[in-house]
């Protein structure tokens, strides 16, 4: 189900500017139990992606009510926000009315024996692009992913690592990176390029709870080939641990198990609930 500005529509004007240039931001969120997981970080992200691209963003309580209105239980929500509609042209009027969108689907089936022994993980041909004004925000020209994620159709291979124009590791197609070295968990640089995830930053606070050093730092291909252990993360998948990444196999971690735990505690502390379920304990 899809609302757009708050009423049921699958159909938006050929003049919005998402689909004449790909201006706007979105972000994707796990609702599980009727309850929407980490919806401040998100909120928050999605303001500081709007004001980077000088979009007005929406406030708390429009986009709760159009999420309340599609009353998911266990779904994957998406928010989107474009700029509005204009002719052609590049030239943004002033007070230009951003059109919102929410969706809900299903959940990704991800099976329990991928988060066991962990996935496997290429390296895309495909760069990612250099843009220090849009790096960090979740925007919809997501064209460079998409090329990425048609360079391979083995269904063994989970997901694949983009580098940026120097060869340091950025991010994955859908994902987040961590690392894990010497004790210090660490994420890529996101100076540049590439999109700073909400569940990067919740596993960071896991790692800190159990006494693991955090930082952002630049990673070469074959520094990260040499770490301890390698994650994926993001809303949907939560923390991957990597299997094989090229030619280097990682057995898995002690961490694991330590960084899964604070997260499940972390979901339920920052649940926000959206949909109130009958009480099955009553008869």
């Amino acid at each position: 189900m899809r609302l757009l500005n708050g009423q049921p529509q699958d159909l938006i004007s050929m003049a919005d500017r998402a689909l004449q240039f790909g201006d706007g931001v979105f972000r994707t969120m796990r609702c599980t139990g009727g309850a929407i997981e980490f919806w401040g970080r998100h909120y928050t992200r999605l303001q500081q992606d709007c004001t980077a691209l000088g979009i007005v963003c929406p406030s708390e309580e429009i986009l709760l009510e159009d999420l309340r209105r599609l009353t998911p239980v266990d779904a994957a929500l998406k928010i989107i926000i474009t700029r509005g509609e204009t002719a052609r042209g590049y030239v943004v009027p002033d007070q230009l009315q951003p059109n919102r969108i929410v969706q809900a689907t299903s959940l990704p089936a991800y099976p329990e024996k991928l988060h066991q022994e962990g996935a496997k993980v290429r390296v895309c041909n495909t760069r990612a692009s250099w843009q220090p004004a849009l790096a960090g925000v979740k925007h919809l020209n997501r064209l460079e992913n998409v090329l990425a994620r048609r360079e391979w159709s083995d269904p063994s291979v989970f997901e694949g690592l983009m580098l940026d124009r120097d060869g340091y590791v950025i991010e994955g197609v859908m994902s987040n990176v961590l690392v894990l070295s010497d004790n210090i968990l660490s994420t890529p640089k996101l100076e540049q390029s590439g999109v700073s995830g909400v569940m990067c930053e919740v596993v960071f606070d896991a790692a800190l709870q159990h006494g693991f050093g955090v930082e952002k730092r630049v990673w070469t291909l074959d520094e990260i080939k040499k770490a301890d252990a390698i994650w994926l993360t993001n809303s949907l998948v939560g923390l991957l641990p990597v299997s094989e990444l090229c030619d280097r196999h990682f057995e898995p971690h002690t961490a694991q198990a330590l960084l899964s735990a604070a997260l499940k505690q972390l979901r339920q502390k920052e649940k926000f609930a959206i949909v109130a379920l009958p009480d099955m304990t009553k008869g």
